[in-house]
């Protein structure tokens, strides 16, 4: 594995949505491998393998990019397990979601996300804040 890989868990059920994350780490030239998952569960399996035995997968993600609003398990029990499980409370959180319900915020606060970003109504925003999201969690927390 190279020097200075960080592998990010994109978890997005939007194809739209994932397609301007991606874009937008390109255009801001972030060399990060990301990784994709659509719904919670497979996020869960692909941090931990299993559920039944959860122990974080290598490499684990640099960065765990979340959306709340998911099929199968939502974002906010994939945090809550994230925190639960010993070995992935260091994982570094970010909420990206669509949700401006203030609740969500708080129950994703208390559940100590690492920063929360609402995804914006106009696309051209996006590489900003993938920018914003890059330069702060993969460049500057190494």
């Amino acid at each position: 594995m190279e020097e200075g890989y960080k592998p990010v868990l994109l978890v997005e059920d939007n194809p739209a949505d994932e397609e301007r994350v991606l874009q937008a780490f390109r255009k801001n030239d972030m060399e990060h491998i990301v990784h994709v998952a659509r719904d919670g569960m497979e996020a869960l399996l692909y941090l931990y393998g299993s559920l039944e035995k959860p122990h974080l997968r290598w490499p684990a993600p640099k960065l765990v990019l979340l959306d709340l609003r998911l099929p199968r398990v939502d974002g906010l029990e994939v945090l809550q397990k994230i925190r639960m499980f010993p070995d992935s409370k260091h994982l570094s959180v970010i909420i990206f979601t669509a949700s401006r319900e203030e609740h969500d915020k708080e129950q994703a606060t208390a559940l100590h996300i690492d920063g929360y970003f609402l995804k914006p109504e106009d696309e051209k925003e996006f590489p900003k804040i993938m920018e914003t999201i890059g330069l702060t969690w993969l460049i500057t927390n190494q």
